[in-house]
């Protein structure tokens, strides 16, 4: 036998990581900046923010917080950022599970404790399901196993879906339209290509059938919406409002957003108190 003459394969060679300047230039694209706006904004000449872009200068750990600062760029990409720039990353990334976040753990449970009985529930960056009250069960009755699984839950992906709860939402057209709308004004402000992808995901599914172009009064984008919703016990008439932590420094943290839904009139309160207090 002969010996192969073939050499050994090698693994394929990585790809080599992104310049800062590239990251850069991304950043003040997406956000409509020309060097010009950016360099009056960090308060820094023209001429060496386009070095920095192109690489002819290195730029110092406060320079590339400083224009992250002024680019509004989440705090998961300034870590992307400082790194790119030869810096270790400032900013921890932690499940809220961690014992370094139990205060602002509690702080989540209370307040989805002190919800009830209206539906509260806590939402990660790409809208999967964190937390949830004793309320928010009640309203995913109608949705199919597959679309519940734990950890893997997500409520924008739930309220659209055939399978899910899209043909229990009264107003779906505005509701779908709602949800639209928010993910582009997220995929905007974070060019997250996750959220880009579950916004065209989105835009894919089928209205329910027979669903009506049911408009309610009371929609102001970024504050509150209304949502009508069909249950076993009756159709119930919420508002339903998203808070964000101010002022983070952790990115769970600033990627937590908490959901939470409000009765819009007597009857669906009285009926949330018979959920939670249901009559033997």
């Amino acid at each position: 036998m002969t010996a192969s003459t073939h050499s050994p394969s090698r693994p394929a060679p990585r790809s080599a990581p992104q310049p800062f300047g590239d990251h850069l230039r991304h950043w003040r694209q997406h956000r409509r900046l020309s060097q010009l706006d950016l360099a009056h904004e960090a308060d820094i000449s023209t001429r060496h923010l386009s070095f920095v872009e192109t690489g002819r200068s290195v730029p110092s750990r406060e320079m590339v917080l400083r224009l992250s600062e002024r680019l509004d760029i989440p705090l998961r990409e300034r870590n992307v950022l400082l790194v790119a720039a030869g810096y270790a990353p400032m900013y921890r990334e932690r499940p809220l599970a961690d014992p370094a976040l139990d205060s602002a753990r509690r702080a989540v449970e209370l307040i989805l404790k002190s919800h009830e009985p209206c539906p509260a529930l806590a939402v990660d960056r790409h809208w999967n399901l964190v937390a949830a009250n004793a309320m928010v069960p009640h309203l995913l009755a109608g949705a199919d196993p597959s679309l519940l699984q734990p950890g893997q839950t997500n409520v924008l992906r739930l309220s659209l879906h055939p399978k899910g709860l899209a043909h229990a939402i009264v107003n779906i057209v505005q509701w779908r339209s709602h949800i639209f709308e928010r993910l582009r004004q997220q995929v905007t402000a974070t060019a997250d290509p996750g959220l880009a992808a579950l916004l065209e995901e989105l835009r894919a599914y089928p209205l329910p059938p027979g669903a009506e172009d049911t408009q309610l009064d009371g929609e102001h984008l970024g504050v509150v919406m209304p949502l009508r919703f069909r249950t076993p016990a009756g159709v119930l008439n919420f508002i339903s409002t998203t808070t964000v932590f101010g002022t983070p420094v952790d990115v769970t943290l600033q990627e937590l957003a908490l959901e939470t839904f409000f009765p819009a009139d007597e009857t669906t309160l009285q009926m949330l108190q018979g959920l939670r207090n249901p009559k033997p």
